[in-house]
């Protein structure tokens, strides 16, 4: 994710509450630990799934965190124009395409990950 010019730390965010929505135990253990290598303060890592209940993430990455959110739950309806319009406001250009890419990653490695830590 270098060559998308989105911060390391926030792919980190992503990454982390992705796997958090797809209940994948093995991800969420990494992503932390990578996180926290990253810099990531350990209290906003506890905290990452009530995200819109403290101050603690900017609003860049509240934008990168509610699209993660919409994405991984695609099946539960489709995305607001609203959630649209402030996503591409943070991520103008190529940078949004580029988040979208990185959650769709993700969500495929939690579906390879948690099939296979239930055999």
């Amino acid at each position: 994710m270098q060559k998308t010019g989105i911060e390391p730390e926030l792919i980190h965010l992503v990454k982390l509450r992705a796997s958090q929505i797809n209940h994948c135990a093995f991800c969420m253990a990494m992503h932390t630990e990578e996180a926290i290598k990253g810099g990531e303060h350990p209290s906003r890592l506890a905290l990452l799934s009530g995200w819109q209940e403290t101050d603690l993430f900017t609003l860049r990455e509240q934008a990168a965190l509610a699209w993660t959110e919409a994405v991984t739950a695609l099946g539960e309806g489709h995305i607001d124009d609203t959630l649209y319009a402030d996503a591409a406001a943070q991520f103008p250009g190529r940078a949004l395409a580029d988040l979208t890419l990185a959650i769709i990653s993700i969500n495929a490695w939690n579906r390879v990950a948690v099939r296979s830590a239930r055999r």
